[in-house]
C-alpha cells in the first residue's frame, strides 16, 4: 500500500506545538517527521528478561531501523499490556527499568528514536476506549492469544486480557504508524488495527493511517528444550532460553544441554532436524552469517563439539551488551530520565492524533 505525503505528514496543529517544546533536539526530530517516509512502531512487554529470540528477532532490527534518518521509530515498553495478568508491583517496576537498560545496552539511541513507557502517555488508554466502542465481542473472541491465555475457564479471565488487542491497535494508530515489525503470530493483531483505522476513516474521513506489516526479515530463534516452539520469556524452564544478561558459564551450559537428535553431524534442515537447525540459526545470527553456509564450515564436527562453537559466538556477541546493561542498571536516574524525555516526545504526536479523533466522534 502506498501512503501519500498528506497521510504521513503531521497537520498544522501538530506543528504549532513545536514552539512550546523545551528540548531543541525534540523539536528538530519532530519537524523532520513531517517529511518522513515511514513511521515505525514496536512494543515490548517489560516482564521477563529479553532473550536471544527477542534480540535477533526484533531488537537488533530496531537498532538498524533507527539509523535511517528518513524514518521515525517509536519503541514502547508496553507496561499496560503486562498487567493483563497479575504482577507484583515491585517486580514490575524493576522489570521496566531492566527493559529500558536492555534496550539501551543493545544500541537503541534515544536521540534517534522515541523510547518511552506506555503508561506515561495516557492517550493510549483513551484511544483504546474509543476504538473499543467500535470493536465487537465476536471479533476479539477469535484471537489465538485469548484462547490460549484465558484457558478453559474464560469466565474467570479478566477483561483486559480479552480487550488488549484493542489497546495494541491504539498503540499503533496513535502515532500514525505506517509500518509495524511483526511475526506471523502477531499478524491478526495488526489486521485489527488496519480494520479499525479503515472503519474510522470511512465514517469520518482520512484521520488514521492503516499500518502495513514489516515481516519475513526476522530470524526465528526456537526454544533450546523444545525446538518446535519459539523461544519465550514465559517458558517455565529457564534452560529453554538464553537471556541477554546470562553470564558466559550459563550460556555455555544452556547450549551444551540444548536438545538436538541422534545424528551427530551438523546440517541445516529446519523441518527434519529442528534442534540442530536452531543451533545453526543462533550461530548465524551471532556471527553475521547465512545459516545455509555454516554446515560446510564444520564438516566432520559432532553436534556436541559444534555447541561449543555456537557458545563462543554467542558469548562474544553478548559480552558488550551485558557489560553495558549492568552499568546502566547502576544509574537509575538516567533510566528514568530517558523514559521521561521519551514520553514527552511521544505525547506531542499522541495528543494531536487523539484530539482529532475526539473531535470526529463528538467529544470536542
Amino acid at each position: 500500500m502506498a501512503f501519500t505525503g498528506k497521510l504521513l505528514s503531521l497537520p498544522a496543529s501538530q506543528r504549532a506545538i513545536f514552539g512550546k517544546v523545551n528540548h531543541r533536539r525534540c523539536k528538530q526530530s519532530l519537524v523532520r517527521q513531517i517529511s518522513q517516509k515511514k513511521v515505525i512502531f514496536s512494543g515490548i512487554q517489560p516482564t521477563g528478561v529479553p532473550h536471544l529470540g527477542n534480540f535477533f528477532g526484533a531488537i537488533e532490527k530496531w537498532v538498524d531501523m533507527q539509523n535511517d534518518e528518513s524514518d521515525a521509530l517509536y519503541v514502547s515498553i508496553v507496561d499496560l499490556h503486562s498487567i493483563s495478568l497479575p504482577q507484583d508491583p515491585d517486580y514490575l517496576r524493576n522489570c521496566i527499568l531492566s527493559m529500558t537498560a536492555t534496550l539501551l545496552a543493545v544500541g537503541l539511541d534515544p536521540e534517534r528514536c522515541v523510547l518511552f513507557q506506555q503508561s506515561h502517555v495516557p492517550h493510549h488508554a483513551e484511544l483504546s476506549w474509543i476504538l473499543g466502542c467500535r470493536t465487537t465481542l465476536a471479533r476479539l473472541g477469535h484471537f489465538p492469544q485469548w484462547k490460549s491465555k484465558a484457558g478453559n475457564d474464560k469466565k474467570a479471565a479478566c477483561v483486559g486480557l480479552f480487550s488488549y488487542p484493542v489497546l495494541q491497535a491504539a498503540d499503533i494508530l496513535l502515532y500514525r504508524s505506517t509500518h509495524v515489525p511483526v511475526g506471523d503470530d502477531q499478524l491478526p493483531h495488526l489486521e485489527l488495527a488496519q480494520q479499525l483505522s479503515r472503519l474510522f476513516n470511512q465514517e469520518y474521513g482520512t484521520k488514521l493511517v492503516p499500518p502495513e506489516p514489516i515481516i519475513g526479515k526476522f530470524k526465528r530463534i526456537k526454544s533450546l528444550r523444545e525446538p518446535e516452539k519459539k523461544m519465550s520469556k514465559s517458558d517455565a524452564d529457564p534452560k529453554s532460553r538464553i537471556e541477554l544478561t546470562d553470564d558466559k558459564e550459563a550460556i555455555t551450559l544452556k547450549l551444551k544441554k540444548a536438545v538436538t537428535d541422534l545424528t551427530s553431524d551438523v546440517t541445516f534442515e529446519p523441518d527434519e532436524r529442528p534442534g540442530v537447525a536452531n543451533l545453526v540459526t543462533i550461530h548465524a545470527a551471532a556471527s553475521g552469517q547465512v545459516p545455509e553456509e555454516i554446515p560446510g564450515q564444520v564438516v566432520g564436527m559432532t553436534t556436541a563439539e559444534y555447541k561449543m562453537i555456537v557458545a563462543k559466538a554467542v558469548n562474544e556477541r553478548l559480552a558488550p551488551v551485558r557489560e553495558r546493561y549492568f552499568a546502566l542498571m547502576n544509574d537509575e536516574d538516567y533510566l528514568m530520565d530517558t523514559l521521561h524525555k521519551g514520553a514527552e516526545k511521544a505525547k506531542l504526536v499522541a495528543e494531536n492524533t487523539l484530539t482529532e479523533v475526539k473531535r470526529c466522534v463528538g467529544l470536542l
